[in-house]
């Protein structure tokens, strides 16, 4: 078995070497990275440290102020693009490549391809962002395959809903939000992205996309799911494009939006041809979360209102430990399907002054996310050399996240990628830190306690503990006791190991047992028993996991 380890990247921005930084920068006076910056030898050190799969974000094409007039492609209005680089998430050709990443736009595709095969060659796996309820107000596709219609084409604009539109529609009303759009015109209006179901969206909706039609009429509350819609057809025929192609998994862009009936049809025929086709959702509704994985056939779930929020309020000290624990109960039963983070394209960066201040205090949630189950873990890219998101990019403004709207490149990336040597641009913190991030992701696979075992939350016999948080995995008579610091500073905190855990694994309790920390070199001697606790050594936003061979 292998643990999951995603990488997520914008490859916009990761090979870019340009210190420009003008905000709101064309491509010209940002520049802008490609996915020839993805050489053998980046992707390497990607696996190197720890990862097995890559989600490239911003693959698809997506609507844009740049033009390619030799391609001919034209740029979209700019009232409707956020940002100048624009959102990846307004996709303007589901069949297409973004010519922002080609070296030559005229083989953007086949370049992608080239990505492909060199990211398999490096022992890794590929996802890509599969955005499927909404797309740019301009989608226009030119790469489709031969005979397959643009969203729309056949759309009847005199009703509001019809089950075989692709659209929801506001009949006899032109679009018109709630800020100036100067000349753009669209008449009749069609509803936003964000389940915006009149003419008026404002500057917070997602005003640059347009729903998708699954056959949900949501004003009169009823679905039309029988025949099937035409949306479903050809999201599932674009699904099947880009499998063929080479990928190896989606990350579903805000899966919870479509009906789960369409997961349930689509991801068993994309299975039925590939078999190992990994799905991951995100989805924010805990009440829902059974659903997608019982019902929809997702692989996996993102984990943001639960073991995201949660670590978060324990780096921020806004919460006890304990309610780690009260977390991954509430879930526990399909907790093998949740995803856990603490940083994504969405989310303010841990050592931005919005949340930790300091990547250092990021250490002991990312120990917790990676080690305490078998369930796949996510890094953000830059996270791991401790990127702060500080800067004014453009659209973004300072929010403590890295610009996806923008032509920017990340400060910590390029001196770490240094002209694509990846040698000497990093300080001697960011490196430490890196080589943290290094040794806890290569664990998550490459020791067979934490890749196949099973998990023991210790905190019920601990309550003392409110700022370490201690858990113990077992497999096969080895255990690795994990005492993860949210403390700033260092301590030594007595672990008590109850009996029934002795009994639930078949282990001999030991007076006297060696143990090795696996984020150290010392070899100690301590007490393994119900009756003597485990004295265990951390330092200030670390984390301790002592490796132990027991008895059965």
């Amino acid at each position: 078995m292998q643990r999951i380890v995603v990488y997520q990247v914008l490859p916009r921005l990761f090979g870019n070497d340009s210190v420009a930084h003008i905000p709101h920068g064309t491509k010209e006076q940002n520049g802008c990275g490609r996915l020839a910056d993805f050489t053998s030898q980046a992707l390497n050190e990607i696996r190197l440290l720890g990862a097995t799969h890559v989600w490239y974000t911003g693959i698809i094409e997506h609507a844009t102020k740049t033009t390619y007039p030799d391609a001919g492609i034209s740029a979209d209005h700019p009232a409707v693009v956020k940002g100048c680089a624009g959102s990846p998430y307004a996709v303007k050709d589901y069949y297409d490549v973004d010519p922002d990443l080609a070296v030559e736009v005229e083989n953007r595709r086949t370049e992608f391809r080239q990505l492909i095969n060199r990211t398999h060659k490096a022992g890794l796996h590929v996802l890509m962002d599969f955005v499927p309820n909404h797309v740019a107000r301009h989608y226009t596709s030119d790469a489709a395959p031969s005979g397959v219609e643009d969203f729309g084409s056949r759309d009847d604009a005199t009703v509001d809903f019809s089950p075989q539109n692709n659209f929801y529609y506001v009949p006899g009303e032109p679009w018109q939000p709630s800020f100036d759009v100067g000349d753009y015109r669209e008449m009749p209006a069609r509803a936003t992205g964000n389940d915006v179901f009149h003419a008026h969206p404002s500057h917070n909706d997602w005003y640059e996309t347009v729903k998708l039609n699954y056959g949900v009429d949501y004003l009169s509350g009823t679905t039309h799911f029988h025949p099937v819609p035409d949306t479903w057809n050809r999201m599932l025929q674009i699904l099947l494009y880009w499998a063929e192609q080479g990928v190896d998994g989606f990350r579903c862009d805000m899966a919870e939006m479509v009906p789960v009936e369409f997961w349930e049809w689509a991801i068993p025929q994309v299975k039925a041809k590939f078999a190992t086709m990994l799905f991951i959702a995100e989805v924010y509704n805990p009440a829902e979360y059974r659903n997608y994985v019982q019902r929809g056939s997702f692989d996996y779930l993102y984990d943001k209102v639960g073991m995201y929020d949660t670590l978060r309020s324990v780096v921020c000290h806004q919460n006890s430990v304990h309610a780690i624990t009260q977390c991954w109960q509430a879930v526990n039963d399909i907790r093998d399907h949740m995803l856990y983070f603490l940083e994504n394209h969405d989310e303010q960066r841990l050592a931005s002054d919005f949340f930790a201040g300091d990547a250092r205090r990021g250490r002991p949630a990312v120990a917790v996310a990676a080690l305490l189950h078998v369930n796949p873990f996510l890094l953000y890219f830059g996270q791991e050399l401790g990127e702060r998101g500080m800067d004014e990019e453009g659209f973004s403004g300072r929010d403590g996240r890295t610009t996806i709207f923008d032509y920017w490149s990340v400060d910590t990336v390029r001196r770490w990628r240094n002209g694509g040597t990846f040698e000497g641009g990093l300080t001697e913190d960011e490196s430490q830190l890196r080589e943290f991030y290094r040794r806890t992701l290569t664990l998550c696979n490459e020791n067979d306690v934490l890749r196949e075992g099973s998990s023991f939350d210790l905190m019920y016999v601990n309550p003392q503990l409110q700022r370490q948080y201690a858990f113990l995995r077992q497999w096969n008579g080895q255990c690795v006791l994990v005492v993860a610091n949210f403390d700033d500073a260092p301590c030594q905190v007595d672990v008590h190991v109850p009996q029934h855990l002795f009994d639930f694994y078949g282990l001999t309790p030991q007076a006297d047992i060696r143990a090795y920390n696996l984020y150290g070199a010392e070899k100690l001697h301590v007490p393994f028993t119900p009756e003597q606790p485990v004295p265990v050594c951390v330092p200030a936003n670390y984390v301790t996991a002592l490796q132990i061979k027991c008895n059965k």
